[in-house]
C-alpha cells in the first residue's frame, strides 16, 4: 500500500497536479483541445468506418480472454491500435449522446439515465453533430442500427441530425427477429425503421445480419473515389435478448452457463459481422483509404452473460467494468501500428478526431469535451487528455448516509451524496452511490449466479459515500485510498464542483402516454408535432424548486431506480 501511494503521489507530482489551479479547464495548453491539425493528412479525407457494439464487456473479446472466439477483431486489432485506456460511459443512451456531440453529459441535459421510449426528450437539437460536421466536410453519411438519442419528433431522428440515409431501431431494446420492442406490460411496438418511415414487413432476419447486409449494399453502390463515407454501424448485439442462432451457439456448447454461451454466440456473430464488413471495404475499394474504429458503448451485464473480469462492477455502475471500454483502431493510415496504447482517452475524443481527421474545422464547435486524439493513436505521442468526468447525476443522491472519507474541509466542496465519478492522472474518485461493486468471476459454472456470485461479493463500506483508487496501480479498485490522501480526495472534489458550475439543467421528462405505439399505428414513431403540448411534457429540473417538491420528486426518483434496476435484471432494458 505504502508503495502504492507513493508511486502515485510521483505520478500526481510529474503532471504537476498539486500545484495546478483546480477550478479551472484540464488543459495541456490552450489550443490542444480543438486543434483541428492532424500529423497526418492523406491526399483524400479517409474513409471512416465506426462499429459499436452494445453492452459487450472488457472480457468479451478474443484478446483478452480466449474463450470467446472473434479472429477477425483479434486480427484487425493486433495489426492497429489496441486502445487499453479507453472509456465510455455505463450505460447506453449517455455513450452515443457523447460519441455523437463530443460533450459531457453535463453539457447536454442528458446526464440522468437514459431516454426511454415514451419520454419526450432526444438529443438537444441546438447543438451540430458528428456526422453534420463531417457533411459539411464533403462526406457522405450512413447509419445503420440502434439510435437511442431519443425521437419524440421527428427533428430528433437520425436523418435530422446529419445522416444522409438511416436504417434501424430508434428505441433502447428490440427483438433481433421480429423487431419488437417494449416498455413496460402492453406497451409493445414495432421498431425498424428506413430513413423516416417505418420499415413494416422486415421481420425475420436477425438483425445482425439485416444491418450488415444493409451496410455491404452501401459500400457497393458508393463510389469512394468521388466522395469519402462516414459509416455508424451502431449494432444492437450483445445486448439481450440472447437470441442466438444454434449454429453460433454450438462451438460454446463446453460452456456449463447457459446465459454465458448465449452471450458468446452473440459476439462471434459480431465477428463475422466485422469480417463481412471489412472484406467489402477491400472489394470495393475503401480500404487503402479508411479507418475503422471499434467500440463497446458500456460494460456488460453479468447477470445476461457478460463479463467485464478482472474489472469491479458491471454496465449501469462507475466502477471499471462498467466504464473501461473495449476498443481498437484499424488502418492502413496508421503510423505506428502493431501496438497497444495506454494513453487516457474517452468516447467524447471521436468527435474532434475523426473531424480533424476528414479535414474539417473543430473550431467551429465550441464547447467540446474532446481532444484530438489522431496523433496519440497514430504515432503514439503523448495524450493531451488529462482527466475524464465519468458523470454528475444530481437527482441520483445517496440518502440518510453521512458523507465519509473526504474531512470536514472537503464537505464544503462537494455534496459527496450525489452520485458522481471523475480520474484525474492515475487518481479515481467517486461519490454517492457508484452502483454495485461486485467483481464477477467468470461464469464458467452451470448454477450461475447462486453461491458462485457470493464468492468476490464485496463486504462492508455500505456507510461510505467516497471512494478513491489509484486506476494505474490498482486498475481492479480493490485498495480504497480515500482515508489515507485526504489531499486528493479534496482536489478531485473541487474538479468536480468546478464541473458542476458549467453544467445544464437535467432533462428527464415524464412519459407521455401519446407515444403508446397502440395510438401510432402499432410502431415506436415520432408523436410530437410543432410545439404541440411542448411544455406541458418539458421535463427539465431546475434548481430552487422548494423543498416539499424536491423531497416528493427524490421519492419517484428513488422508486424509479429501484424498478430500473429490477429490470435491467430481468432483460427488460
Amino acid at each position: 500500500m505504502h508503495a502504492a501511494t507513493s508511486l502515485s503521489m510521483v505520478s500526481f507530482l510529474s503532471f504537476g497536479y498539486l500545484s495546478m489551479e483546480w477550478t479551472k479547464p484540464n488543459k495541456v495548453e490552450e489550443h490542444t483541445q480543438n486543434d483541428s491539425s492532424i500529423t497526418f493528412e492523406p491526399k483524400q479525407p479517409p474513409h471512416i468506418i465506426f462499429i459499436l457494439t452494445d453492452d459487450q464487456g472488457f472480457n468479451d473479446i478474443g484478446y483478452h480472454n480466449p474463450d470467446i472466439r472473434t479472429p477477425t477483431l483479434d486480427k484487425l486489432a493486433s495489426e492497429g491500435v489496441k486502445l487499453e485506456n479507453y472509456y465510455v460511459q455505463p450505460i447506453c443512451t449517455p455513450s452515443r449522446s457523447q460519441l455523437i456531440t463530443g460533450r459531457y453529459q453535463i453539457h447536454t441535459g442528458l446526464q440522468h439515465s437514459i431516454i426511454r421510449p415514451r419520454q419526450p426528450n432526444c438529443l438537444p437539437l441546438d447543438m451540430t453533430t458528428l456526422p453534420q460536421r463531417l457533411q459539411e466536410a464533403g462526406y457522405a453519411t450512413h447509419m445503420v442500427g440502434k439510435w437511442h438519442l431519443g425521437f419524440y419528433r421527428k427533428e430528433c431522428l437520425p436523418t435530422r441530425r446529419g445522416f444522409h440515409s438511416y436504417f434501424g431501431s430508434l428505441t433502447g431494446s428490440v427483438d433481433y427477429y421480429t423487431y419488437g420492442s417494449c416498455d413496460g406490460p402492453g406497451l409493445c411496438g414495432y421498431d425498424l425503421h428506413e430513413g423516416e418511415t417505418v420499415a413494416w414487413g422486415r421481420g425475420g432476419k436477425f438483425s445482425t445480419h439485416l444491418y450488415t447486409q444493409r451496410v455491404r449494399k452501401i459500400l457497393s453502390t458508393h463510389d469512394p473515389s468521388r466522395q469519402p463515407l462516414f459509416m455508424f454501424l451502431s449494432l444492437q448485439a450483445v445486448h439481450t435478448p440472447l437470441q442466438s442462432p444454434k449454429a453460433y451457439i454450438y462451438p460454446y456448447r463446453g460452456m456449463g452457463n447457459v446465459a454465458r454461451r448465449k452471450y458468446a454466440a452473440l459476439v462471434s456473430i459480431v465477428d463475422e459481422a466485422v469480417r463481412n464488413v471489412t472484406y467489402a471495404l477491400r472489394k470495393y475499394d475503401y480500404y487503402r483509404n479508411s479507418v475503422l474504429i471499434f467500440s463497446t458503448d458500456n460494460g456488460a451485464q453479468p447477470f445476461t452473460g457478460g463479463s467485464n473480469w478482472p474489472l469491479r462492477g458491471r454496465k449501469g455502475t462507475y466502477w471499471e467494468g462498467g466504464v473501461r471500454g473495449v476498443g481498437f483502431v484499424h488502418s492502413p493510415l496508421l503510423r505506428n501500428k502493431r501496438r497497444v496504447s495506454k494513453a487516457l482517452m474517452h468516447i467524447t475524443d471521436w468527435y474532434p478526431t475523426l473531424v480533424g481527421l476528414a479535414g474539417g474545422n473543430v473550431s467551429l464547435t465550441e464547447g467540446l469535451d474532446g481532444y484530438n486524439m489522431w496523433p496519440t493513436i497514430s504515432e503514439g505521442k503523448e495524450s493531451p487528455r488529462l482527466e475524464i468526468l465519468h458523470n454528475i447525476d444530481p437527482l441520483h443522491r445517496r440518502t440518510g448516509l453521512p458523507p465519509t472519507g473526504s474531512g470536514q474541509e472537503a464537505q464544503h466542496l462537494w455534496d459527496t451524496a450525489v452520485q458522481a465519478a471523475i480520474r484525474v492522472g492515475d487518481w479515481k474518485l467517486l461519490t454517492g452511490d457508484p452502483g454495485h461493486g461486485d467483481w464477477v468471476p467468470p461464469q464458467v459454472l452451470a448454477n450461475f449466479p447462486g453461491s458462485w456470485w457470493t464468492l468476490e461479493r464485496t463486504t462492508g463500506g455500505t456507510g461510505k459515500s467516497v471512494w478513491l483508487f489509484n486506476i494505474t496501480v490498482d486498475p481492479y479498485e480493490r485498495s480504497d485510498l480515500a482515508l489515507q490522501r485526504p489531499d486528493v480526495v479534496k482536489q478531485l472534489l473541487a474538479r468536480l464542483a468546478y464541473y458542476n458550475r458549467t453544467a445544464v439543467p437535467v432533462r428527464f421528462p415524464t412519459d407521455d402516454p401519446r407515444a403508446n405505439p397502440d395510438r401510432n399505428g402499432g410502431a415506436w414513431v415520432p408523436w410530437v408535432r410543432g410545439d404541440e403540448d411542448e411544455q406541458k411534457w418539458n421535463g427539465v429540473y431546475k434548481k430552487g424548486r422548494n423543498k416539499r417538491k424536491k423531497k416528493c420528486k427524490m421519492g419517484k426518483l428513488r422508486s424509479f431506480f429501484k424498478k430500473l434496476n429490477t429490470r435491467i435484471m430481468s432483460n427488460r432494458i
